[in-house]
């Protein structure tokens, strides 16, 4: 170990997010690779994490970057290299890249307790899982000669008669025989495509890549061709960027057949959601947008939207049948699950205020979105049970984003204030008021202001939230093999499930899980998905975002068929 005066030309990097550093004219240099034990005789920055080592080369005329801020307290340390391996590796991050000390609060990600390391047993079940096959972008596949870096998605099945859907092909408009004349099949796509202006504020979460990779002219091309071979029916997009809206996504989508819908974030934000549709599948009923922000109730002092659309397939259906699709990208913030529970329950009563039929009962329902919440939390298990007693419960623990909560203050009873206009059934005081009018509630006329504040004053005390839909989720989130998690995220800092397809499940459907009964016009039969992968598969191609997938997210793809009552 020791200092040199040189560098190979090549140099195996020490996982991702580890950082050299050399003082004036001395510069570090290995003449054999370098060791997965690296200890620093000096300083330790705060700011460095050891995830899985992942192999990366440099061109002949590469040349360290200029470097600054934080990390001139680190020129003079000393580094010590032992036990040598070929496995590892330095990675030298872009100049441009921020530290964590200058890390903006907007969408800081870090899990704590959910380290890079793993055990030996973790170790042998992931070496002992499937591989999985493919469905990748890969951009400028001539200039590389072969697709490099690609991961590969399978095609999984819950019904036979998918079998013959190709999801890199036209799917066909005209069907021939009787079963499908009496059906109506579609897909819908949830995609996190990652806002640019998200990804220059959190710069801290992307140090494993490449900078060339992280530039908009690079990612949307990317995007957009992800989005062609995918081909869904329904898209619903999350930090969906305005300008980039405004100039490019819209037309592009427009190009190849859908109908958009975008809702920007309230206040300073520049991004939104937007739901795109196939104009030859589907027509518009309603849109009809949701902002969570609210000047009046200091709960609500956040910028995040939903968007929620009524649209009526185009054929093999009843006149009056409809699908009710909704999109949202619930805040960030782990220590807040107050205000995550307030922006769900207000988007499920934008839901039941769209969904409800003449006869009274709901249209089938799908709900899309980047909850920042993980599989098996409070919050996952309110949209999936359609109840939650939250007497007790932990701000920090409802969405179960860290292993130990720093937000330790208890949920209020009641959550959100009546002004709000919600109820504790998720609906709007008004609709609650005229449901039960309309069950034969005895009211005095002469008193309809005192009636409504009979109705909260009851719920009140009450720690019970529900809500009146038959959810069922389309992915399992656990490869069933391994037990392995499934993961719709990846970046520096973490590797998780956040990204959710939520759906009202036909009563014949084998795949839906168990959920509240409630009156449905029919339903949702899950008949197929684009599987996901482990954070393994990821880190084979460096994570997220790499050469061909531009976000730090994964698209979630599902096909439905309608049933009709």
């Amino acid at each position: 170990s020791g200092r040199h005066s040189m560098l190979p030309r090549h140099v195996l990097r020490l996982g991702r997010d580890w950082i050299t550093h050399w003082n004036g004219s001395h510069i570090l240099a290995l003449t054999s690779p370098v060791s997965s034990c690296v200890r620093w005789a000096g300083h330790y920055p705060p700011w460095a994490s050891f995830p899985l080592p992942v192999s990366a080369d440099f061109s002949a005329d590469w040349r360290f970057p200029s470097f600054f801020g934080p990390w001139r307290q680190f020129q003079t340390s000393n580094w010590h290299l032992d036990n040598y391996t070929q496995s590892c590796c330095f990675h030298l991050p872009n100049p441009s890249m921020k530290s964590e000390g200058e890390e903006p609060l907007t969408k800081k990600r870090r899990l704590s307790g959910q380290d890079d390391t793993s055990t030996p047993e973790q170790e042998t079940n992931l070496s002992n899982q499937k591989e999985v096959s493919c469905l990748s972008v890969a951009q400028n596949e001539e200039k590389h000669g072969s697709k490099k870096g690609t991961i590969k998605r399978h095609w999984e099945y819950f019904c036979p008669q998918s079998k013959t859907m190709k999801i890199a092909e036209n799917k066909r408009s005209d069907q021939s025989s009787t079963e499908s004349e009496a059906t109506f099949d579609f897909t819908v796509m949830s995609y996190n495509i990652l806002s640019q202006n998200l990804l220059e504020d959190n710069s801290h979460l992307y140090k494993h890549c490449r900078q060339r990779l992280l530039f908009w002219t690079y990612r949307f091309p990317n995007i957009l061709q992800e989005i062609k071979e995918l081909d869904a029916d329904v898209l619903c997009l999350q930090e969906v960027q305005e300008d980039h809206y405004r100039a490019e996504i819209k037309s592009s989508l427009e190009s190849l057949g859908y109908h958009c819908e975008y809702k920007m974030r309230t206040g300073r934000k520049p991004d939104g959601c937007a739901i795109c549709f196939k104009t030859s599948k589907f027509s518009l009923i309603s849109s009809n947008p949701v902002e969570f922000f609210r000047h009046d109730i200091p709960l609500l002092d956040r910028d995040n939207v939903g968007l929620v659309l009524l649209l009526r397939p185009r054929f093999h259906c009843k006149a009056s049948a409809a699908i009710c699709i909704a999109n949202t990208h619930l805040l960030y913030n782990p220590r807040r699950g107050d205000i995550k529970l307030t922006q769900l329950a207000m988007l499920l009563a934008e839901i039941a205020s769209v969904a409800p039929q003449k006869d009274g009962s709901f249209c089938p329902v799908i709900i899309c979105g980047d909850f920042n919440s993980v599989p098996g939390s409070p919050l996952y298990k309110f949209i999936k049970e359609g109840k939650l007693n939250y007497e007790g419960l932990a701000i920090g623990k409802v969405s179960g984003q860290e292993q130990f909560p720093r937000g330790q203050r208890i949920l209020s009873i009641p959550i959100w204030p009546k002004k709000l206009g919600i109820s504790q059934n998720c609906v709007y005081e008004i609709k609650q008021q005229q449901k039960e009018e309309n069950a034969g509630e005895k009211l005095e006329a002469a008193k309809p202001d005192s009636t409504q504040e009979t109705v909260i004053a009851s719920e009140k005390l009450s720690s019970k939230l529900q809500h009146h839909f038959k959810l069922s989720s389309v992915y399992s989130h656990y490869f069933p093999e391994t037990g392995i998690p499934e993961v719709t995220t990846c970046h520096s800092r973490s590797a998780v499930t956040v990204d959710y397809i939520f759906y009202s499940a036909a009563n014949d459907d084998t795949a839906a899980q168990p959920g509240p009964e409630d009156s449905f016009c029919g339903g949702l039969k899950l008949l197929g998905r684009l599987a996901l992968l482990t954070e393994k598969d990821l880190w084979t191609v460096n994570g997220l975002p790499n050469e061909n997938n531009s976000s730090d997210h994964l698209p979630l793809l599902a096909e439905f068929r309608l049933i009709e009552q």
